[in-house]
């Protein structure tokens, strides 16, 4: 993964080049872990910025924090690492001003997520120089995937694979949402930890499976986005299970989305369902080299409306080390399609306060359509208990 990592840098590094640009400061922990290999348990929210500077012609520089730079000097391919202490002088703000040598003219910086405390900074350190987006020239390197991202992003396929059986196995009337995300956790992690070892960069992966589990049943189904709660499951309940905050390994992140029924469906229920999946496979149909994002989408819009539903959703998103890339499969988007691309692919339909259909997989761009990254029955599917 490292030689991966530092062979990026180097073609983004011919990119910049390319469009005259001298330095860019990466912020962001998708793109630091994309091209330097790293990444870790604190955050910019802590006030502790870790940061990647690249410049066309020179090596790349790490910053970190003082406290993380034995864990990041092991796990990064990059050599030069400047470490930067909480109180005195030897701040970030200085590693940054000594990393980029002086005081450009332009900075390059990813401004969808430059956080505030950094952007502050820049913004009085460094007045006269214009603030432009390195996002776009990285962004594009992003979307075709590698052959080694595409088979991590199938051990992630598998891992979401395990987490769905738990969560299918876990319902019955009476059972409780925290239960099932319980399940999630555990089938999870212990999928993901056949896939590692304890030596070299591996030994920093870990493999639990964490954050709040997406899930909701009953009549909350509709809400999208509700988090695993006390609710017990009733008969004829709607279950929805969301994992595209959980589904990821080695920082590779994937959509997947299935809907269960407690032990039986009512038929305004099975409705909705069936279009969401008709919706979905419709575009996945459509999906292939040459296809604009934009026609994908249609492709579901048109299910949606044949079935007399509307539906607010996009119909997917570009997916990889980050859990938002570009392009995405919407109205409006032209992106044309290439192989290595991949996607999370969306049926959705909410009716509030009384029920939704959903469905979500992972998919990646062939040279002839798309191959699935993720498997689980493409149905409605009731629960025996």
């Amino acid at each position: 993964m490292l030689i991966e990592a530092q062979n990026r840098t180097i073609a983004l590094q011919a990119r910049m080049k390319d469009q005259g640009i001298e330095a860019a400061v990466f912020t962001d922990e998708s793109s630091i872990a994309y091209l330097a290999g790293f990444w870790g348990y604190l955050g910019i929210e802590f006030g502790r910025p870790s940061m990647l500077v690249v410049k066309a012609d020179d090596a790349p520089v790490v910053i970190t924090p003082l406290m993380e730079s034995e864990m990041v000097g092991e796990m990064t391919w990059v050599q030069d690492v400047r470490t930067w202490e909480d109180a005195g002088q030897n701040t970030w703000g200085r590693a940054l001003e000594g990393a980029l040598g002086g005081l450009p003219e332009e900075l390059w910086v990813e401004r969808a997520s430059l956080p505030a405390i950094v952007r502050n900074f820049l913004d009085e350190r460094f007045k006269g120089a214009v603030l432009r987006d390195i996002g776009p020239v990285l962004g594009a390197q992003r979307m075709i995937k590698s052959p080694l991202e595409i088979e991590v992003m199938r051990e992630a396929g598998q891992i979401a694979g395990a987490m769905m059986s738990a969560a299918h196995q876990s319902l019955h009337a009476g059972a409780q949402e925290w239960e099932s995300a319980l399940a999630v956790i555990d089938a999870g992690t212990r999928r993901a930890a056949q896939f590692l070892t304890a030596k070299g960069w591996e030994r920093f992966v870990s493999p639990m499976i964490h954050n709040l589990q997406v899930l909701q049943s009953g009549r909350d189904t509709s809400m999208v986005h509700r988090r695993a709660s006390v609710k017990a499951y009733e008969r004829f309940d709607p279950v929805y299970f969301c994992f595209c905050n959980m589904a990821q390994f080695k920082q590779y992140k994937l959509g997947f989305d299935r809907m269960f029924h407690i032990g039986d469906v009512h038929e305004a229920d099975v409705r909705v369902q069936e279009a969401a999946i008709a919706a979905q496979q419709a575009a996945i149909a459509a999906i292939k080299p040459g296809v604009h994002a934009s026609d994908v989408a249609a492709a579901a819009n048109a299910v949606y409306k044949e079935r007399g539903y509307e539906t607010g959703y996009r119909t997917g998103r570009s997916i990889g080390v980050a859990y938002l890339e570009a392009p995405e499969l919407k109205a409006g988007d032209e992106t044309v399609l290439q192989a290595g691309m991949t996607f999370a692919v969306d049926g959705g339909i909410s009716v509030d306060g009384q029920t939704a259909g959903r469905i979500g997989d992972s998919v990646v761009v062939t040279d002839t359509g798309c191959d699935y990254l993720t498997d689980y029955p493409r149905e409605v599917m009731v629960t025996d208990s």
